[in-house]
């Protein structure tokens, strides 16, 4: 369990000054203490990695707006955040992957239109968990046109 270790692992950012770090893992600890409060039961570790993809996904998307605002050093400082929270996430799944998942799924269901596309994400998620949703939908919107 992720939230076990976590407090190991603030005491440890406390001691190296480590203050990007350090915010990271309490922001995270905070929202598993959210989490744990909403569903009144001990978080397991797919609903640990549920919240730790949801804080990723904020970052990415704080990333991409500061960088359209033109707030450089706060685009960077989400980076360093994301970088954090990927320590505990799976790897990434590539591109070349989820494109033959994706290729898969459309000739596994026999999806010919959009109207298809749910059948296609749900198969492609239920492969690969870890996986980008938008991108998924992105590579399945593309295959059905």
């Amino acid at each position: 369990m992720i939230a076990d270790k976590l407090q190991n692992m603030i005491g440890e950012a406390l001691k190296a000054h480590d203050e990007v770090r350090l915010s990271t893992l309490r922001l995270l600890s905070s929202s598993f203490n959210y989490e744990f409060i909403a569903k009144q039961h001990k978080l397991s570790d797919e609903e640990e990695m549920v919240v730790i993809q949801k804080e990723a996904k904020k970052r990415k998307e704080a990333i991409e707006a500061y960088k359209k605002a033109g707030a450089m050093d706060r685009a960077e400082k989400e980076e360093k955040e994301l970088k954090v929270l990927q320590e505990f996430l799976p790897p990434e799944i590539s591109e070349e992957e989820l494109i033959k998942l994706v290729d898969n799924a459309v000739m596994t269901t026999s999806a010919k239109s959009i109207a298809d596309m749910g059948k296609v994400i749900g198969m492609v998620k239920g492969k690969a968990p870890g996986a980008d949703g938008a991108k998924i939908a992105e590579l399945v919107k593309a295959k059905l046109q």
